[in-house]
């Protein structure tokens, strides 16, 4: 997974999640029945990236359809240092994504830092669609199975 290979968070609005898993600080996983999304954020050199806080309960996105789902940066109010010798971080940035369904508002809020050169944001992509599985066992055995027993017939 690349910066390049981003999606548009914007893709789940009118989706029905069927679950949201929060991987620690690092990444949230968003599924339907159709496909697999991810939140996380590719590590850099110089940077890193984690999420903050999740304001909401990520539940609240399973089982309705998403109705909002946006994202805004912030770069006015830098994170307080963790020792109090520390000197706040060259270049960083707050970064919210919002969703909302009839049952709840989610915002995630990740915080980014780097030397000013390197992303300070976290991504959203698709991790592909989910393999669909055939109503009557593997349609493609049974199709090569009923060709094979119709030119043995012919055969012999």
């Amino acid at each position: 997974m690349s910066f390049y290979d981003r999606d548009d968070i914007s893709r789940l609005i009118g989706v029905t999640l069927r679950s949201v898993t929060q991987n620690d600080n690092d990444s949230i996983d968003f599924e339907s029945d159709a496909e697999r999304w991810r939140m996380y954020y590719e590590p850099d050199c110089c940077a890193t990236c984690s999420i903050e806080d999740v304001v909401g309960d990520l539940q609240d996105l399973v089982g309705s359809p998403i109705f909002m789902a946006e994202v805004s940066t912030n770069s006015d109010d830098p994170k307080t240092p963790d020792y109090p010798d520390s000197y706040p971080d060259e270049s960083f940035t707050w970064t919210f994504y919002k969703l909302a369904t009839i049952k709840g508002y989610v915002t995630i809020r990740w915080y980014g830092s780097s030397n000013g050169y390197y992303s300070e944001t976290a991504s959203f992509r698709s991790l592909g669609l989910k393999p669909i599985k055939p109503v009557m066992g593997d349609l493609t055995s049974i199709a090569l199975e009923v060709a094979f027993h119709q030119l043995a017939k012919v055969t012999s």
